[in-house]
């Protein structure tokens, strides 16, 4: 019954990577006939690059931050769904666009409202006063406003599907919990931190998983908005493996950068889940 679906994951999933992993020992690059064995080779020339190291830092710097306000964020939009009020499924239906929607869309959506000439956002502002005609922020420009607007668009991806999950982890806590505590005289933060959050701890630790993968190895909202830009300051290892390997054609040394961080995620994986399983248990 389950060999369809072995079969789909070897051929979509494991023939691609178990490839991807020859190709980052080999000297393979486009357009080359010839395939031999490297070793390490690749991996110690990207490493000792600056633009690998700048680039990896800036990997951590987007994933973790974006994953802190993910949850923070999700959290708190899942304890106020998770309410009932008029119109809630109108605002959970907001909530999901930004995930049912094509990203490479919305992104391009978020390009015209962060552009440094017709930015929606400097327009405001001046209308408001905050700012003169000569003062409109280059959203995408500036280094640390680049690095703020690709991680701001990143939890705006991210935080359906982290609510989603926690609002799921909510729902499944029994009502009998939330009467005994109420009728102790429990208030609101004591409701929250002593009952609710380590009740939905391994539910907030899959979400942050899920995101954390996502941000490591997915590069579509830096592809679209800044290119890694500007001079490399948004740069991560995933666009920085595509510019490489693709439009570079030095597959090789795009391969290695591409797998660099497999092992740290397998670690990272196995890690969440085991605290997510002890969490349970206890």
């Amino acid at each position: 019954m389950i060999g369809p679906a072995v079969l789909y994951i070897v051929l979509v999933l494991g023939v691609p990577f178990l490839l991807a992993l020859y190709y980052s020992v080999s000297d393979i690059s486009m357009g080359s006939r010839t395939l031999g064995f490297v070793g390490l080779k690749n991996f110690a020339s990207v490493v000792q690059t600056t633009k690998f190291q700048t680039s990896l830092k800036n990997t951590f710097v987007f994933a973790i931050v974006s994953q802190i306000l993910v949850v923070v964020l999700g959290t708190v939009l899942a304890l106020a769904l998770s309410r009932d009020f008029r119109g809630k499924w109108f605002v959970r239906l907001l909530i999901l666009l930004p995930w049912v929607a094509p990203i490479s869309l919305g992104t391009i959506g978020w390009l015209w409202i962060l552009d440094s000439t017709y930015s929606v956002i400097n327009w405001t502002l001046e209308a408001l006063g905050l700012i003169g005609a000569d003062g409109w922020y280059m959203w995408l420009g500036v280094p640390y406003l680049a690095m703020g607007s690709v991680i701001l668009i990143q939890v705006w991806r991210i935080l359906p599907l982290a609510t989603v999950i926690l609002l799921a982890g909510l729902t499944s806590i029994p009502h009998d919990i939330h009467d005994a505590a109420q009728v102790d005289g429990a208030g609101f933060f004591r409701h929250l931190f002593q009952i609710t959050m380590p009740l939905i701890h391994p539910i907030m630790l899959v979400a942050g998983l899920f995101g954390l993968v996502f941000a490591f190895t997915d590069m579509i909202v830096i592809f679209v908005l800044t290119r890694g830009g500007p001079y490399d300051t948004t740069q991560v290892l995933a666009s920085l493996a595509f510019f490489t390997g693709i439009q570079g054609g030095d597959m090789a040394e795009g391969a290695a950068i591409a797998v660099f961080l497999f092992p740290l995620l397998v670690a990272v994986a196995i890690a969440f889940l085991r605290a997510a399983r002890r969490t349970e248990v206890m």
